[in-house]
């Protein structure tokens, strides 16, 4: 196959793995309706019960509450299928990429490419992760994220297929990339978890988030993700970070822009498990730290090249529009 082939491929694999991720989302959202659905029709037999149902009077049970039960496992299965389709098609987005160079390299050269990997670690993790943490309750958020992130790349991001520039032609972009973009997924999935948090304990009888666990199981599975991705982000931005920038620019630490943030985002994050090691910090505090590391995390991540014109990681930022001077001849009419 020629470069222009994988080039397509790549292009065509993001497409469909944007649309099985939308299917997706719709599937999830069905489910979390029937959620709904039968959160509300529990609330009102508790209601009926509690209003003085006559001692030893059965109430009836609710004959549409196997068929919202059915639509809900049915569409939560069909929504995780769906989306481990879309992964597996966005790998296939990635390697075709990495592909169509000449050479062929791995596929972290520009913004857009970074996009795309960031958004498929998260995707990835959630499936890996589902059974094993319960995260069945966050496929919309997950889902909603990814296809808006896929959305905005494409549309804002893309980029042709190029060369490496000099400055990441070295085997320490795969070290260090992968560290920053496994723990950006990670610290996205703790994200939510914490965001979840927040809106349970500040609408605790909202029916709309019947379908989130309960706060102590929300605060577990955000502290498990944050002290999973805590180390991989430490060992990508401040150990081969610096070794890489010593190897490419001459000095481990040049207060550029980028190194700044990142380092801003670790002390962020180490603040929060050393509040919850030593102080006890759990729900709502922990929560509000995670979600300020979030932020800075990702206006890192993109905000940096829009907002810095003096940052070494420029190669990261999306191209320039090309500008084109036109030379009018002496004497010729204006």
């Amino acid at each position: 196959m020629s470069d222009h082939t994988w080039g397509v491929l790549s292009n065509q694999a993001i497409t469909a793995a944007g649309v099985v991720y939308f299917l997706a989302l719709l599937c999830a959202l069905v489910e979390w309706s029937a959620w709904l659905s039968r959160a509300k029709a529990a609330a009102a037999t508790k209601e009926l019960v509690g209003a003085g149902a006559p001692a030893g009077e059965v109430v009836p049970a609710d004959p549409a509450a196997d068929v919202r039960e059915y639509r809900a496992a049915l569409f939560g299965r069909l929504s995780l299928m769906l989306t481990a389709i879309a992964v597996v098609c966005h790998l296939g987005a990635l390697i075709a990429r990495g592909m169509a160079a000449d050479p062929n390299r791995v596929p972290w050269g520009n913004m857009y490419e970074f996009t795309i990997s960031g958004s498929f670690v998260v995707t990835a993790a959630y499936v890996v992760l589902y059974r094993r943490l319960k995260l069945a309750w966050m496929a919309p958020w997950v889902l909603g994220f990814t296809v808006v992130v896929l959305m905005l790349a494409v549309v804002g991001l893309y980029e042709p297929v190029a060369p490496l520039t000099e400055a990441l032609n070295s085997y320490w972009l795969v070290i260090h990339v992968i560290a920053a973009i496994i723990a950006t997924g990670g610290f996205t999935l703790g994200g939510i978890a914490s965001a979840a948090y927040l809106l349970k304990a500040r609408f605790p009888d909202a029916t709309l988030l019947a379908r989130v666990p309960e706060l102590e199981a929300l605060d577990r599975v955000s502290y498990r993700i944050h002290a999973f991705a805590f180390p991989v982000w430490t060992f990508g931005v401040l150990i081969s970070g610096p070794i890489w920038a010593h190897e490419a620019w001459g000095s481990y630490w040049n207060w550029d822009p980028k190194e700044v943030w990142a380092f801003i985002t670790w002390v962020v994050y180490a603040g929060y498990l050393h509040a919850r090691a030593t102080a006890g910090w759990k729900g709502k505090k922990a929560a509000i730290v995670a979600l300020i590391g979030l932020a800075t995390l990702w206006f890192n991540f993109v905000g940096i090249n829009y907002f810095s014109s003096t940052s070494q990681h420029s190669y990261a930022a999306p191209a320039a529009p090309a500008v084109v001077e036109l030379t009018i001849p002496e004497g010729a009419p204006r």
